[in-house]
């Protein structure tokens, strides 16, 4: 059975209120920090990831409310430093959302998923306050082929997959060739500078 959205929101405010009387009264959720809870909620993730592969429906409710706890956790950590609190990471969330899907919320058209894909990877790297690297979303502690599936992912949204290996090299001359100008260019400038000092 679904619920109306009034009793999702009193649910949330429910597990809300729970959580702040743990961090008051349970000596271990009140001796918890982003620290000591990191390697908690990687696992929590790893089992909602096993809970969706074997779609597992009561197990994956159960592990989303795992994951949402440490949600809860870092949020009710951050109000705590007077930094953030659930109100601001939501609002985030929502802002991000609709900053990302201007085929939805604004003008912008897009008509199939691979489209609306390259479009999130260049309103990510917009976002990015200079950070112009395709990579900087995928994070350092990933595992190893995790991240390197990550790598590939966001290299293919900007373009960067090709079906024969001589595709490849042929863009990597055409790159060399464009770092080759831009040597050269330098090289003239420098040049053009030192005889007028």
């Amino acid at each position: 059975m679904l619920h109306t959205r009034e009793e999702q929101m009193e649910a949330f405010g429910r597990f809300l209120d729970i959580l702040d009387e743990l961090r008051v009264k349970c000596p271990w959720d009140r001796k918890q920090t982003n620290e000591s809870l990191r390697p908690n909620t990687i696992e929590e993730t790893y089992e909602l990831c096993d809970a969706l592969m074997r779609n597992d429906k009561k197990d994956i409710c159960k592990e989303l409310g795992d994951v949402l706890l440490h949600v809860g956790f870092y949020a009710r950590i951050g109000s705590e430093t007077g930094d953030f609190d659930m109100k601001d990471v939501c609002d985030k969330l929502c802002e991000k959302l609709i900053f990302r899907h201007p085929h939805v919320f604004g003008e912008e058209k897009a008509e199939t998923a691979g489209q609306v894909s390259e479009n999130w990877e260049q309103l990510k790297l917009k976002e990015k306050d200079g950070n112009t690297s395709v990579l900087s979303g995928v994070p350092s502690s990933l595992p190893s082929l995790i991240k390197a599936y990550r790598i590939q992912d966001k290299a293919r949204n900007v373009g960067f997959d090709w079906e024969e290996r001589e595709q490849v090299w042929k863009k990597v001359k055409e790159e060399i060739g464009e770092f080759q100008a831009e040597v050269a260019i330098w090289t003239k400038i420098k040049q053009r500078l030192s005889s007028v000092t």
